[in-house]
């Protein structure tokens, strides 16, 4: 079976106040999981706007080949969703 090349990959953290997001990101097919679950089932649902801001801002064509799962521990609800938004805008300035 031929290759199809390299698989690019990326890991990106995150930080706001004592939350932690750890992203493992790499070219494949547009999916976006935070803690196994899509961007859409996240909680609690009045935050899932701040959630969808940089994907809206950028674009979702710049999202579409990217698959990012985002496993983020500690801090409140307020601070864990600022410490994704943040490895939304620094993986797309990575270019991946």
């Amino acid at each position: 079976m031929p290759s199809k090349g390299p698989l690019q990959s990326v890991q990106v953290c995150g930080h706001k106040k004592t939350a932690t997001a750890m992203a493992h990101c790499k070219q494949v097919n547009g999916l976006i999981k935070v803690n196994g679950r899509r961007l859409e089932m996240m909680e609690p649902r009045t935050l899932q706007c701040k959630l969808r801001e940089p994907v809206m801002l950028l674009g979702k064509e710049r999202f579409a080949g990217v698959d990012i799962r985002v496993r983020v521990k500690g801090g409140g609800h307020v601070a864990q969703i600022y410490a994704i938004r943040f490895i939304f805008i620094i993986n797309n300035c990575q270019g991946t």
